[in-house]
């Protein structure tokens, strides 16, 4: 997978193009969210704040609205349950906005909370937590949280994998002291390191009153559902907890956690309840007959380095300090390519970038829906191109993918060589004979005779 940066070329920023006004802001989003279905409970209907002066908080935290027309639909219809204190369910395409979509909230949150000063109690500062799939969206989620608090003195530790636990140990140990002004008041981090800094007694989560579940779907399908159990279970009970869930589907899994954990909780949905590909993502697709499936990322980063392109790497294969600064320096554009596995396929919000290509077709739809959702971010328009070769593994794909080209609106007459069946969605544990409508067991059972 390529990622391709649309505002940079061999190292250099290209001068950017002014473009003509459209419609007004407010029309814009009034038109998307016609796309919008939301559901509510009883209590009453939720009206979207269409426009960022409709929202009352800190100046500090209007800044943060800079270069934004305004609000995404899941932003636009989240954020005033939110800010009511409401649980809330956001269901939403990849590239929406929902690290604002509950970072606002917990900010004003946290400013308008009167227990900055509970170190002197001996209590943890720690009232805010955010538990995500992977290290790089705990990373990315952690950078925007810290960057929206520093004007109010809150900072946060994010927590992660992948790296010695040493330093965010002695990080959350010194959470109560006040450093360059700042108090930590957020932890961000992927369920195994913070149930494992939990079981060390270094994390201390019993002062968490605003919980957020991002990706939900994502942490469920890796097998996360009961170190989440574990972790919430840890943070106030539901009725003092303020607990936001983000997903990119609403599978019976999701529902049931969402029910288990959260207190009549405003559900939003922007689109569908089903993955679908970013409307603003352009899709081609080119098929070949070759095995390029067989090339290894090393050999593509270093035949486009040899072409004179300023390109950098992220996969398996590098430490997390070595994917960290590939990652910088694609976003400060330092290079301009970035050849990428599927590490890279979901969480990463990196400005501007205009393509992505699919050197080899991804093992799943779910995960090809997920790397084209790297471009097309922010209300930006993007496009992918996917290079196709009907091998053994994509001909069993050659269906879903047409579906979703189709659905589009895009050409698909390419594929239409391989079999259109579309496979059964199968489950981790139970295959093709999953049915989703029924409920899982939540653990084993004991029988007694």
């Amino acid at each position: 997978m390529f990622l391709v940066d649309d505002s940079i070329e061999n190292g250099e920023k290209k001068k950017k193009k002014k473009k003509k006004s459209k419609k007004s802001s407010d029309d814009a989003l009034e038109a998307s969210l016609e796309q919008t279905a939301m559901v509510v409970d009883s209590e009453g209907i939720v009206t979207p704040i269409v426009n960022f002066s409709q929202l009352s908080v800190p100046a500090e935290l209007s800044s943060t609205f800079a270069g934004f027309k305004e609000p995404t639909p899941i932003q636009a219809c989240t954020w005033p349950p939110a800010l009511e204190g409401r649980d809330v369910v956001g269901i939403a395409e990849t590239g929406g906005g929902k690290t604002l979509a509950f970072g606002i909230p917990a900010l004003v949150r946290l400013i308008n909370s009167e227990s900055k000063n509970s170190s002197k109690s001996g209590k943890s500062t720690v009232s805010t937590l955010v538990v995500a799939p992977t290290r790089e969206l705990a990373i990315q989620t952690h950078d925007t949280l810290t960057a929206l608090g520093k004007p109010f003195g809150i900072a946060s530790v994010a927590v992660f994998g992948g790296v010695p636990k040493d330093p965010q140990v002695r990080m959350l140990k010194n959470a109560n002291k006040v450093k360059d002004g700042l108090t930590t008041r957020i932890i961000v981090g992927t369920p195994g390191r913070i149930l494992d800094l939990m079981q060390e007694g270094a994390c201390d989560l019993s002062e968490v009153n605003y919980l957020v579940l991002d990706e939900a779907d994502r942490m469920l399908d890796k097998g996360f559902e009961n170190d989440i159990r574990n972790i919430i279970s840890s943070t106030k009970p539901s009725a003092e907890r303020q607990t936001m869930m983000f997903s990119a589907t609403w599978p019976e899994a999701v529902r049931r956690l969402a029910s288990t954990f959260q207190r009549s909780p405003v559900r939003v949905t922007v689109g569908s309840d089903d993955l679908t590909a970013n409307s603003r993502v352009e899709q081609s697709v080119e098929v070949f007959d070759d095995e390029r499936s067989k090339e290894k990322h090393s050999r593509v980063e270093q035949m486009l380095a040899r072409q004179g392109y300023s390109v950098g790497a992220i996969h398996g294969d590098l430490s997390q300090p070595q994917r960290m600064q590939t990652l910088e320096n694609f976003k400060n554009g330092t290079t301009g390519l970035m050849v990428a596995t599927d590490v890279a396929a979901r969480g990463l919000d990196i400005p501007n970038v205009g393509a992505v290509v699919n050197y080899t077709f991804p093992l799943t739809i779910e995960d090809y829906i997920h790397r084209i959702g790297r471009t097309g971010r922010g209300g930006k328009s993007g496009k992918s191109i996917t290079f196709f070769t009907g091998n053994q593994h994509e001909r069993a794909l050659a269906g879903e993918f047409a579906r979703v080209l189709r659905e589009g609106g895009f050409d698909y007459e390419a594929l239409k060589k391989f079999p259109m069946t579309i496979k059964k969605k199968e489950h981790s544990a139970y295959g093709a004979f999953f049915r989703d409508d029924i409920p899982v067991p939540k653990g084993p059972t004991k029988i007694v005779f």
